[in-house]
């Protein structure tokens, strides 16, 4: 097991806790842009369950991002920290008030209606209830 907290943080490090599979990492990875430490999380094993990774992210999901002494979790508080933070370096949002909120509702219907359906617990959960083989079709 890894050792996921560093209170001793560096000013102007960045670590990036995430596991390869996750698409809410995956978003993450695409707008940083930045250079930053890759932390690895294996959802598969766990480890995103161990005391100390909850303590960074008590809701126990990947990505956190760790920004010196600000510690964000959850894709779209990321990415929007990251555009208030490098707007100039960092645009990620464009800047007409309808093409933004176009975006927002992207972003909503992937949280609240798509994503859901693949979280590795929801699938594991479906298929406790149901069995691997009607699990597929929800995968």
């Amino acid at each position: 097991m890894i050792c996921f907290v560093d209170l001793n943080f560096e000013q102007g490090k960045r670590n990036l806790y995430s596991y390869w599979r996750s698409s809410c990492s995956f978003r993450v990875r695409i707008a940083l842009n930045l250079k930053y430490d890759y932390k690895a999380v294996n959802l598969l094993k766990g480890e995103q369950s161990h005391p100390d990774f909850l303590q960074l992210n008590p809701v126990g999901f990947v990505p956190v991002l760790v920004d010196g002494p600000a510690v964000i979790f959850d894709s779209f508080a990321i990415i929007m920290y990251l555009e208030d933070k490098f707007p100039q370096q960092h645009p990620l949002l464009p800047t007409d008030i309808h093409k933004r909120a176009i975006n927002f509702q992207a972003v909503s219907i992937v949280s609240s209606s798509i994503q859901p359906l693949q979280n590795h617990s929801f699938l594991m959960y479906i298929q406790k209830k149901v069995g691997l083989d009607e699990k597929l079709p929800w995968a």
